[in-house]
């Protein structure tokens, strides 16, 4: 996630994203989220996009285990640290600013035992990807990663990095802003996208993206 504020609906629905710890309950653990919106605002809560996204993964929509995975934007870590107990080997990615904060999630909440498969790791969208082999990833995740339109173009190239002609990309996000549409519109240009489910309720989407659905 980037790490700046954006709109969001005012009032009660806020109030979760200044609780010190988020609770969850995936793949037979407790997983509690430390949570620090005055130190990186949007990158340090988590949103219902991520929850979705894990509740979809717990749900089987692909084999985990031994599926070679990583999370953009990662925030707080939660959708990695899913995959991980899930059985993935993941690489759970941020800027280098919101590592530490990572970091201390992930170790937080992955037994001694399943720690070595995850990997936190600096990503820069557009950046710094020589530090990543080309294709190197079966499974590419993002919640809530679409809504800064000076991002997209980095993140697109990200994307087209990271895949190859066997990857998928699993996207869950809230449509806020028309531009949300453009990003969609780059995808379907490289990528095959469809949208797999959408709860009403939460009023977030999850698009499975890759090469050859």
């Amino acid at each position: 996630m980037a790490l700046m504020p954006y709109e969001e609906t005012a009032g009660v629905g806020l109030q979760k994203f200044h609780k010190p710890l988020a609770t969850f309950s995936f793949a037979n653990h407790t997983i509690q989220i430390r949570q620090d919106w005055s130190q990186l605002g949007v990158a340090a809560v988590v949103w219902d996009a991520a929850g979705l996204l894990c509740t979809y993964l717990e749900m089987g929509a692909g084999e985990l285990r031994g599926c070679s995975a990583v999370e953009l934007g990662a925030g707080t870590g939660l959708v990695g640290i899913v995959a991980a107990l899930l059985g993935a080997p993941v690489t759970i990615t941020d800027r280098k600013v919101a590592l530490e904060f990572l970091k201390s999630n992930v170790q937080a909440n992955l037994p001694p035992h399943i720690q070595p498969n995850a990997f936190v790791k600096e990503l820069t969208w557009g950046q710094n990807l020589g530090s990543y082999s080309p294709g190197e990833f079966d499974l590419i995740l993002g919640a809530d990663i679409i809504y800064l339109e000076e991002t997209f173009a980095d993140l697109l190239h990200t994307l087209e990095h990271l895949c190859s002609k066997r990857s998928v990309i699993l996207l869950t996000c809230r449509i806020r802003y028309e531009w949300d549409n453009n990003f969609l519109a780059m995808l379907e240009r490289q990528f095959t996208v469809s949208k797999v489910h959408y709860d009403s309720e939460k009023d977030v989407h999850i698009y499975k993206v890759g090469f050859n659905l």
